[in-house]
């Protein structure tokens, strides 16, 4: 099947949540406003939970999202589940569910990755609510929170640029790379080489780009894990508009002579490209190389942390799934890394101790990747000479040497 990939728009977006006034259809008149009551009564004391005493901290640890933030997810996916045919959706006590409880419904389901069955009980639903509910409610935040996770545009391409060099000082940056892996059961009838991967688990694919608030700016899953991390970028849109000169293709700086252009970071696993920046192998590397692998590594590292927070945050990714359908399970990744994206857009915060104490990838050995573009090679020598010069930023963002646009 074809990737999901979150693709370049010529027109500008911004990358905020935008205040939308929709005019909705009237909701069907249900009896469950009391559901966070009833939900909160059910399940603060049980046994295997470690909850806040407090409700609102509470809310966001069954949730992961403030009520605040959780309003603001109802908001965008209110037409969608009011317009359809609410057929089925009740509760055993036979009401109408409204659109917030579906919307926890779904966000505990993604955020617990308990079964249908665990997660129904503790809302007073069926299995198969909680599977309608949750599908519906993937569908309409996939079409509906698109301004969420977008390439960005000029304007914000130059606050992350400034954000990587203000902490970093690495001029020019545009984002972390790195991928991870969801594992998953399969029937024996859909086994094969292309979905075991390296450490014989089944699974498929997520590469992701972070800025350097940890948002995901650009995403492509949907491609087996029998592939290696070079292998998947190369199949992604992204790699082919970098490579053509429509992504990554900015100002360029000009720092004492050496020509920096955009680029992103990657660990080992990827290919030292003029637009992907990879470290120095360790081995006999000069005090340039050294600094240079030191600054690459505390950046990059955002890139592993926004993967850490998404798989904790969102548990169904961190589990191995059961037997999911491999057509759907993009939708849902695709759905997490949104929810990742709204929280950060709305200010929320993403709570260190729910990201996983381990790798995201854990158990998994990073292979390295031997590619070696000589205008890469040139474009990381620049940089390291750079960072040995200890350049640092003004209070405008410029270089204290001069800086030209080429």
């Amino acid at each position: 099947m074809a990737p999901l990939q979150k693709k370049s728009k010529k027109t500008k977006k911004s990358n905020k949540p935008k205040q939308v006034s929709l005019v909705v259809p009237v909701e069907p008149k249900t009896n469950d406003t009391d559901w966070w009551d009833s939900f909160w009564h059910k399940n603060s004391t049980a046994p295997g939970y470690s909850v806040p005493n407090d409700e609102s901290q509470g809310f966001k640890y069954f949730f992961r999202v403030s009520e605040t933030t959780f309003e603001y997810i109802c908001s965008l996916v209110r037409e969608d589940l009011i317009s359809r045919p609410p057929s089925g959706l009740i509760n055993i006590e036979g009401r109408l569910l409204s659109v917030e409880k579906q919307v926890a419904i779904a966000l505990r389901r993604l955020a617990s990755g308990e079964s249908q069955v665990s997660v129904g009980a503790s809302f007073g639903v069926g299995q198969s609510t909680v599977s309608q509910v949750t599908w519906r409610f993937i569908e309409a935040l996939e079409e509906r929170a698109k301004c969420h996770l977008s390439w960005p545009d000029s304007d914000r391409m130059q606050e992350i640029k400034f954000g990587f060099e203000a902490s970093y000082g690495l001029p020019n940056c545009c984002g972390a790379i790195d991928a991870t892996h969801v594992m998953m059961t399969l029937p024996a009838v859909q086994t094969s080489d292309d979905w075991c991967d390296q450490e014989k688990n089944y699974s498929m694919l997520l590469q992701g780009i972070v800025d350097h608030e940890m948002r995901f700016i650009d995403i492509v899953t949907g491609l087996p894990g029998g592939m290696t991390f070079s292998r998947l970028l190369k199949c992604s849109a992204f790699f082919k508009l970098s490579q053509n000169g429509e992504r990554l293709n900015g100002n360029v700086r000009n720092l004492g002579g050496d020509v920096i252009r955009e680029y992103v970071l990657g660990g080992y696993s990827y290919p030292l490209l003029p637009w992907l920046m990879t470290p120095y192998e360790i081995n006999g590397v000069s005090d340039s190389q050294s600094s240079f692998n030191h600054k690459h590594e505390a950046a990059r590292l955002l890139a592993v942390k926004a993967f850490s927070l998404l798989k904790g945050n969102w548990r169904i990714l961190s589990k191995v799934m059961w037997r999911p359908d491999k057509s759907k399970l993009p939708s849902i990744i695709l759905t997490c890394c949104l929810l990742h994206n709204i929280i950060i857009d709305c200010g929320d915060t993403l709570h260190p101790e729910v990201a996983l104490s381990d790798h995201h990838d854990s158990g998994y050995r990073e292979l390295h990747c031997k590619q070696v573009d000589p205008s890469g090679r040139t474009m990381r020598e620049n940089l390291a000479k750079h960072l040995q010069h200890g350049v640092q930023l003004d209070a405008h963002g410029t270089s204290a040497t001069s800086v030209h646009l080429i």
